[in-house]
């Protein structure tokens, strides 16, 4: 089953999406986390991307970060709260943003796409490798593959989505950390630990949901929910101001100096004509003329 596209990098206008389907969603539970990391194994494995080199840095994350070639991480992060000691563990890997900023930086037609259920994908072979999409997106996650001059990340697992699979990495998970339906379910679902959370002496918790992006398609429950940051997560995430200027004002006025441009040059041709070889420009008052040529009076 094939999906329609809402959104098309480098289009002035949306694509027609003839079906219309409810957005899907990931629900990320960072307070059942166990970094099993089973997780990351199977994105690796379902993608078939090749394995990444790792060094001990004095922490059970795998890696420092994304890469070209790892798109998803368990984040581990230690936390002093009042004398006791927290892991706040987080899967990073793309938002899946409903306002991506990737899309809006991309300045070629068709690498990078919405479809109608939300999930943001790149198409690689549309892809010039720019890297404009990794300046437009606050979480830092499409990453350079300097091998291929292509830009990668998470795809939400779209091939089995399509089909009616969960991503890999919810299937993997054993403590039910990740689930996966639509967005209105799974905010349903955050919304009734986020209360057991409170009830258990987490007062802070909340859904990670920024709007600043239109909200995203991985929905996360974060124990302290008033400090993202502790767990990388940007505090109120939105796309560039660049981005947004570039794409919006300065397009606009660049397009009008093209133009304006190109009617100045149709102008001066109506008027003047074409120029033949022999034409010279009109002196100015204090051009001299070259020496020897003064004619004697």
């Amino acid at each position: 089953m094939s999906l329609e596209l809402r959104r098309v990098s480098a289009s002035s206008a949306p694509a027609t999406a003839v079906r219309l389907l409810p957005i899907v969603s990931k629900l990320v539970d960072t307070s059942t986390c166990i970094g099993c990391k089973a997780c990351e194994v199977a994105c690796q494995e379902w993608n078939d991307l090749p394995p990444e080199p790792t060094t001990q840095n004095g922490t059970y994350q795998t890696l420092g970060g994304l890469t070209a070639n790892f798109w998803n991480l368990i984040r581990f992060n230690e936390h002093d709260e009042k004398g006791a000691l927290h892991w706040l563990m987080r899967k990073d890997q793309c938002m899946h943003c409903a306002d991506p900023g990737c899309l809006a930086a991309c300045p070629a037609p068709g690498a990078i796409v919405q479809y109608v259920n939300g999930i943001v994908d790149f198409q690689q072979d549309q892809c010039i490798g720019c890297g404009y999409c990794i300046t437009g997106c606050p979480f830092d996650v499409p990453k350079f593959n300097r091998e291929t001059n292509r830009v990668h990340k998470c795809t939400l697992c779209v091939d089995r989505v399509s089909v009616g699979l969960q991503p890999a990495c919810v299937k993997a998970c054993p403590t039910g950390c990740l689930q996966f339906g639509t967005k209105d379910h799974m905010l349903e679902v955050a919304e009734q630990r986020v209360a057991q959370l409170k009830a258990n002496g987490f007062p802070e918790a909340a859904v990670y949901d920024p709007p600043g992006v239109g909200g995203t398609g991985v929905v996360t429950v974060l124990a302290f929910g008033d400090r993202p940051e502790l767990y990388g997560l940007p505090r109120d995430p939105e796309i560039p101001l660049m981005v947004r200027l570039w794409k919006g004002p300065l397009k606009v006025l660049g397009n009008l100096a093209m133009v304006g441009g190109i009617v100045a040059a149709a102008a001066h041709f109506v008027r003047f004509g074409r120029k033949h070889e022999g034409d010279h420009e009109p002196r100015g008052p204090h051009d001299r003329e070259p020496s020897g040529t003064r004619t004697e009076r």
